[in-house]
């Protein structure tokens, strides 16, 4: 099934409208699993929801539908994601974007991509078009919203303020530049502009968004599907540590690595584990052997794959930032389960948790599989998206 035999056309104005479900498209991006599990759950709300993303995920995220499969010539590909924005035109109430992308092209600043006369036609075709699907859609009626993940919308000069210069030495050159974040700056403007909804899933985002914006949990997986998996005691062989960073300089890898290296000279029982490159399926078989998750130590908040562990029920060490706890609902900070962390402090905290605190590592993944119980069930957050959709729709009739 496609998106196009899903939805029937209906134009906006149709007096029919308020009469059959809101129809949703999330799109264009698959980061975190976020979209497709979203629109999953909001189907079980009574929404005609869809999830598209233009590329495969290479972690094997679920979507409903990937626009150019690997293998897909490039002019299809350019022809398919024009198709997706007359889908989006005549199909949809709801445009939910995610990674703070839009269906449009936009600008790169990798350099590879930006030499020679390809480079140059790219520039000319991608400044023609960026986020000009934003007020066309808005003139045909619909409704917009974003949501914020990660370096969508962290900025250079935000990072050095806000983490500070040993966190942006730990990144690639060029990950962030003045011309970088500019460009961020500018698609931010757009959005505020024309957005019915702005939301961020970590809370140092909510420091660059308009007061408007809302932070919402993480909500990508199907609690049914992630059954609680007890660890039994740990062995002569010590418990197992996992770390899976997406981005090594950004997870705080390099201290977690100088940290186990630390312990095993210092000959303390414990077995460790760096998980990367593996999709989900191959990545959980490794998840649910383990009995501790090293996180991040930069960011201040966790990330989709905590919440993954904690489901089965396993505790997570990462850096909690106070300063973001005030964008939270009400009441999740004060049950937050993880154990505290920052990059001077893994060595010790890790060294604690492996010993003589090793045999409350169950207890506390049963904290854990609670709190993602009461504030990632996916179903609970779509209901509160469908909320703010069906107050969105409500103004525009008005």
């Amino acid at each position: 099934m496609v998106a196009g035999q899903l939805l029937p056309a209906m134009s906006a104005s149709d007096p029919a409208a308020s009469a059959r479900p809101l129809r949703v498209l999330h799109c264009p991006d698959v980061v975190g699993g976020l979209p497709g599990s979203l629109a999953k759950a909001e189907r079980s709300l009574g929404i005609e929801s869809w999830a598209v993303t233009f590329d495969p995920s290479k972690y094997d995220y679920p979507i409903d539908e990937i626009l150019s499969p690997v293998g897909t010539p490039g002019y299809r590909r350019v022809l398919r994601r024009w198709g997706l924005l007359w889908r989006a035109l005549s199909k949809y109430d709801i445009i939910h974007f995610n990674f703070g992308r839009t269906i449009t092209p936009e600008r790169t600043f990798d350099p590879a991509n930006n030499v020679g006369l390809r480079g140059l036609m790219r520039r000319a075709y991608t400044g023609m078009f960026e986020l000009r699907d934003l007020p066309l859609l808005k003139c045909f009626g619909k409704s917009v919203f974003v949501t914020y993940q990660g370096d969508d919308l962290r900025r250079g000069d935000f990072c050095e303020t806000y983490f500070g210069e040993r966190f942006l030495n730990d990144l690639p050159p060029g990950m962030f530049s003045p011309e970088s974040d500019a460009h961020k700056r500018w698609r931010l403007s757009k959005f505020m502009r024309h957005a019915d909804g702005m939301y961020a899933v970590n809370p140092d985002l909510m420091f660059l968004l308009p007061e408007s914006a809302r932070f919402i949990p993480y909500g990508h997986i199907d609690l049914d599907e992630w059954p609680c998996h007890p660890r039994p005691a740990c062995g002569i062989e010590g418990p197992l540590v996992i770390h899976a960073p997406t981005h090594r300089g950004v997870k705080g890898t390099r201290y977690v690595l100088d940290a186990v290296e630390k312990l095993k000279a210092e000959g303390i029982a414990f077995r460790f584990k760096l998980v990367e490159g593996l999709t989900l399926s191959e990545a959980r078989q490794l998840y649910e052997a383990a009995d501790l998750l090293i996180d991040q130590l930069w960011l201040g908040w966790y990330g989709g794959l905590a919440v993954e562990l904690m489901a089965l029920g396993r505790p997570v060490i990462c850096n909690i930032r106070q300063d973001g706890l005030k964008y939270l609902p009400a009441g999740m900070a004060a049950t937050l389960p993880f154990i505290q962390a920052e990059p001077n402090s893994i060595a010790d905290v890790l060294r604690e948790w492996v010993t003589t605190r090793r045999d409350e590592l169950p207890r506390k993944g049963q904290e854990s599989r609670r709190f993602v119980d009461r504030w990632h069930n996916s179903v609970e957050v779509a209901r509160s998206l469908v909320a703010d959709y069906t107050t969105a729709r409500s103004r525009r009739r008005g």
